[in-house]
């Protein structure tokens, strides 16, 4: 029987940095992945990152062949592909990144602190004693042996599958699920093209609730003349195959013809708000496990390595002090809402209203120019968005009947806001966290309402 003072599952962008924020301070980490060491980072991916993600947390940008190349814009396309914004900006700056050689540094930057790194070994369930979680149940896949890990602070940072989480019982305060609806299924394919796409350094969207329902498309070009293109769709009842979607729209394209298949795959997203509460007696959730995802685009390296960051500062005050407990653990959920989650949430409601829209609403919203490139850059980067309703628009969707689909919009820009400022003013500690939560519930309940009722073929 081992025993740390930090045990990390999950060797991606979040886990590798809690072990190194943590093992940074002299803490005994031990960091777990069920892969090979080789094959850490390998992961199916928009492999996109924002540059600023790098200079928030001070990390080396991307070179040499981990960087697949530079971004310095976005383009989204109306469904009708009639519109289309040209959304630039320093905040939009970013890297097309080659995932494998780009967890693999994170790796060795952990490992180089000092953290102990175990490959090949695949959680099963979280060791509970005296309402604390104080270990790990783990399999070594190699030798099939079972074997049992111990550290004061456990934390799951095992993506999307949330191994531990889901396996938490009630009175560790974490929530065990999630509600698929606010998952996207995405199926991704890096393809080579005859030649190179025009614009390269400008990422593509394409909205589309026909091509993807409740979810997005993307293009983003790749060193060379290969592509990383793909799609998905929120799992709400009845959702289609992300990968039939692809190959029945996407593929379709002229761009397209003659490509050749490299590789492709499927992966899962918590497209969503944070989990409203991170922390338990003796355990901490980050990243994919913790809903820390761009709710518009599924983006997650940049949003995991932040929470990585704020989880492992604050297991090292907590271990120094000697308390781990829940409330200990706290100033953890206080720091990424104030990094990430209030921006996140603001976001979520965003993306709730856009899955209400519909084809027709979002025509109509890139045609009239009621959102510009400048209110969807700001929008992005968390802050806040207009509605630009002029006198002149106001006649035009009073003689289509449609003067109220102004008046949702107004409301929901306002809920946007209404749900950032909530997620910032995160309580202090866990005895407000009961009132604090029923509010977020109701902001997510008013915005479903809202989706509701905002499309335009409604009005």
């Amino acid at each position: 029987m081992k025993k740390y003072d930090v045990i990390v599952v999950g060797a991606g962008t979040g886990g590798c940095m809690v072990a190194k924020t943590a093992a940074d301070a002299d803490i005994d980490v031990c960091l777990i992945d069920r892969k090979k060491e080789e094959d850490v980072g390998e992961k199916v991916c928009g492999d996109a990152i924002g540059r600023h993600h790098f200079d928030d947390l001070g990390l080396d940008h991307p070179t040499g062949d981990e960087l697949e190349r530079t971004m310095i814009g976005v383009r989204i396309y109306s469904p009708d592909r009639e519109n289309v914004f040209d959304v630039q900006g320093e905040k939009l700056y970013g890297f097309i990144i080659n995932r494998q050689l780009f967890g693999q540094r994170l790796l060795r930057s952990a490992m180089n602190s000092g953290a102990t790194f175990m490959e090949s070994t695949h959680a099963l369930e979280p060791v509970i004693e005296n309402r604390f979680v104080t270990g790990v149940s783990a399999k070594n896949l190699k030798t099939a042996e079972k074997v049992k890990l111990f550290g004061r602070v456990v934390v799951d940072a095992s993506g999307y599958s949330a191994v531990l989480r889901k396996k938490l019982p009630p009175e560790i305060g974490v929530q065990a699920t999630i509600n698929t609806k606010d998952v996207v299924v995405c199926y991704r394919e890096i393809r080579e093209l005859k030649s190179q796409i025009a614009e390269p350094n400008y990422c593509e969207l394409y909205l589309s609730q026909k091509w993807a329902p409740g979810g997005y498309s993307w293009f983003f070009a790749e060193s060379g003349n290969r592509i990383n293109v793909g799609l998905g769709v929120a799992m709400s009842n009845n959702f289609p195959n992300p990968k039939t979607q692809f190959y029945e729209n996407l593929l379709s394209m002229p761009l397209f013809k003659e490509s050749s298949l490299l590789n492709g795959g499927t992966w899962y997203d918590p497209t969503r708000r944070p989990l409203d509460c991170m922390t338990g007696n003796g355990t901490v959730i980050v990243g994919d496990a913790a809903c820390q995802v761009n709710p518009i685009h599924g983006g997650g390296m940049g949003p995991s390595m932040r929470g990585g960051v704020a989880a492992g500062e604050t297991i090292v005050e907590a271990i120094e002090k000697g308390d781990v407990s829940r409330e200990s653990l706290w100033p953890y959920n206080i720091r990424y809402m104030h990094s990430y989650g209030a921006k996140q949430a603001g976001l979520d409601v965003f993306r709730i209203l856009l899955q209400g829209l519909g084809d027709e609403g979002l025509n109509y919203i890139m045609e009239h120019r009621l959102i510009t490139e400048e209110d969807l850059l700001n929008a992005s980067m968390g802050e806040d968005a207009r509605i630009n309703i002029t006198e002149a628009t106001r006649r035009i969707f009073r003689g289509l009947g449609k003067l109220s689909f102004l008046k949702r919009l107004r409301e929901a820009a306002n809920l946007l806001k209404r749900a950032r400022q909530h997620y910032w003013n995160y309580p202090t500690s866990p005895q407000k966290f009961a009132e604090w939560e029923d509010k977020a519930q109701e902001l997510v309940e008013e915005a479903n309402k809202l989706r509701k009722t905002v499309d335009v073929s409604s009005t």
